[in-house]
């Protein structure tokens, strides 16, 4: 299955850390989930617009998809991902490895108003406990580089078998949507970012999306 990796791109560690933790997913998958990262479809040469487009669109063919949701304020860009997976009652995975706390649901640390969604799993994970949890007695407070990379190796892995877990778990959760909506839903969410997105995207192509989405037994 197609997975859209949502997250922020802006410097070296999300581009890296992206791409490391997509690799680590289609391992312990086997190769079942196969990662889409953002970082490897946007081009500097295009519009800001035609990013947005190409950024929906893969969202759009997604079997599946994983949000990034770190920071004390959630980037807008993976929120307005986040709920157009929603629209397409996509199963999705929320991770948060941010410890820090915000937002006013409560339970969740963040806005209340990006939680309590359908065929949507929860990850939270206390990114500096867990990483220092996997650092070896002998080398804690000497910050041996070694030592580092083996803990943060040790921790994406467990990461990315607790996110395979959690698709498993979404994937297998029965739709939302319900039979007689779908096809006017996944013509409409073609039509609602506006003319530039349905000049890229043929209705031809989203119907072959949803027919492979209900081969596959997501919808």
């Amino acid at each position: 299955m197609e997975v859209y990796f949502a997250g922020e791109l802006f410097s070296a560690k999300h581009i890296l850390g992206n791409a490391v933790l997509a690799a680590e997913i289609e391992g312990a998958s086997d190769g079942r989930y196969r990662c889409v990262l953002p970082q490897a479809l946007e081009q500097r040469g295009t519009t800001p617009r035609e990013i947005r487009d190409q950024d929906l669109e893969a969202v759009y063919r997604s079997d599946v998809a994983l949000f990034n949701f770190d920071g004390t304020e959630l980037d807008s860009g993976t929120v307005v991902e986040f709920m157009f997976a929603k629209f397409l009652d996509i199963p999705s995975v929320v991770l948060r490895t941010d410890f820090r706390a915000a937002g006013d649901s409560g339970d969740l640390p963040w806005n209340l108003m990006v939680s309590y969604y359908p065929r949507t799993k929860v990850i939270l994970s206390d990114a500096i406990a867990e990483y220092q949890a996997h650092i070896s007695a002998d080398s804690r407070g000497v910050g041996a580089a070694s030592d580092s990379v083996s803990a943060a190796n040790s921790y994406i892995k467990q990461i990315a078998g607790d996110v395979v877990a959690a698709f498993d778990e979404v994937v297998s959760r029965k739709a939302r949507l319900p039979q007689v909506l779908r096809e006017h839903v996944y013509q409409w969410a073609r039509m609602l970012p506006g003319d530039s997105f349905e000049q890229a995207f043929s209705e031809v192509e989203a119907q072959l999306v949803l027919s492979s989405k209900i081969e596959k037994s997501l919808l």
